[in-house]
Parts: structure tokens; C-alpha cells; sequence
């Protein structure tokens, strides 16, 4: 079977100590656009189910690409993101530029220090949950929309690497993995993001107060 891992759209940025739970944000406008573009895409590829995780920053981008498809959108608890206990979402590539402490934390391993859970755990949840979803979809191609620490810590375990953030997911970007009856699991691309290239706009980023 192929799993396509759809890192979600761009999500609004949420500052912490807002006192209202954790952070569960849903998609600026450049995001909304992402969405539909990734939806357009994928509408000429033969998709058998969507799957998503229970955020609602992946929820609103994969809600377009199973319309396009005249599917539903299935949640699976176990492909929501590490830091979803988190009252705050700032996104990564902010925090990088920046060079802010909770990159330094990401990268470094220290996610309990963010809000999250340590990353051995984590990808000890994650693996299980593809997996079950592997053997349900036995020979058929499915979305998976997720979120970058997701797609890094289960695409790792495939390759066999010790780094659970190996790479940057670009928001909507598609990585495949193909996943024989044999329990063979492989890599077919990485990071793909034609969708956004072959039709780019500069619609902004919605400004949130």
C-alpha cells in the first residue's frame, strides 16, 4: 500500500498563557488556499481513504482533499502531534528564524520542556497507530494528514535513523511511504510540495491580534 503523510496547512499562531486549554488552532487564509490547492492535486491521484489527525489545524486541510475526493475524513488519535497538550502554537519556522530557546528544545530532543512528550514515547505511539492503519488499508492508497513531528519520527523509524527530527515538512507538503504484506516499509519521496510551486500566489497570512 502507498501512505501519503500530509503535513497540515499553515495553522494561526496562538500565544500561551491564553488560559483556555491547550492550543488547537485552526488555518490562516494562506492556509485555507494551501488546502485547496492540495485538495485540486490530489483529486487526480487515486485516492481509497483520507485519515487525519484529531487537531484542527489537520481536520481543516484534510476536510477539502476529502471533499475533492468524495470521501470522508477519518480521525485516528494516534497521528496527533507531540505537543498537543500545549496551550500555545507558535509555528517552528518562527521559532527557528528567531532561534528562540524551544527550537533549541525541539531539535535538541528536550520536548517535555515545550509542552510536550519525550520523543522515544512519542514515536512509540505513532508507529503502532501507521501501522494499524497499514494492515486496514492493505493495498490501497491513503491520506494521512498529520503534522511535521509525525511525519519526521515515523518516516525516521522506516529509515532506520537515530534523529527524530530529520528534516522540514513544508506545510502541505506529501511524503510517501510504501508498505508491502511483507512488512517491507520504504520511502518514495520526500517533502513533495508541486501543488504549491506550479500555481504559487502571495495570498498573506491572516494577522491575528
Amino acid at each position: 500500500m502507498e501512505l501519503l503523510l500530509v503535513r497540515h496547512a499553515e495553522p494561526i499562531r496562538v500565544e500561551g498563557g491564553h488560559g483556555t486549554g491547550p492550543a488547537d488552532p485552526g488555518l490562516t487564509a494562506r492556509g485555507r488556499d494551501q488546502a485547496g490547492r492540495l485538495a485540486a492535486w490530489l483529486a487526480h491521484e487515486p485516492i481509497d481513504a483520507v485519515v487525519t489527525s484529531p487537531l484542527v489545524r489537520a481536520r481543516d486541510t484534510a476536510q477539502p482533499v476529502a471533499a475533492a475526493l468524495g470521501l470522508g475524513a477519518e480521525v485516528v488519535d494516534g497521528i496527533a502531534e507531540w505537543d498537543a497538550g500545549s496551550d500555545e502554537y507558535i509555528p517552528v519556522e518562527e521559532l527557528r528564524e528567531l532561534k528562540d530557546e524551544r527550537w533549541h528544545a525541539m531539535i535538541e530532543g528536550r520536548w517535555v520542556d515545550t509542552g510536550g512528550v519525550d520523543p522515544s514515547v512519542f514515536q512509540a505511539q505513532v508507529v503502532p497507530a501507521f501501522e494499524e492503519l497499514i494492515g486496514r488499508f492493505a493495498g490501497q492508497r491513503v491520506v494521512a494528514v498529520t503534522h511535521g513531528g509525525v511525519v519526521n519520527v515515523f518516516t525516521a523509524h522506516v529509515l532506520g535513523i537515530d534523529r527524530y527530527l530529520w528534516f522540514h515538512p513544508e506545510y502541505t507538503s506529501v511524503t510517501r511511504v510504501h508498505a508491502s504484506r511483507a512488512g517491507v516499509r520504504s520511502i518514495g519521496t520526500v517533502n513533495e510540495t508541486a501543488h504549491l510551486v506550479a500555481t504559487r500566489t502571495d495570498a498573506p497570512s491572516e494577522v491575528v491580534p
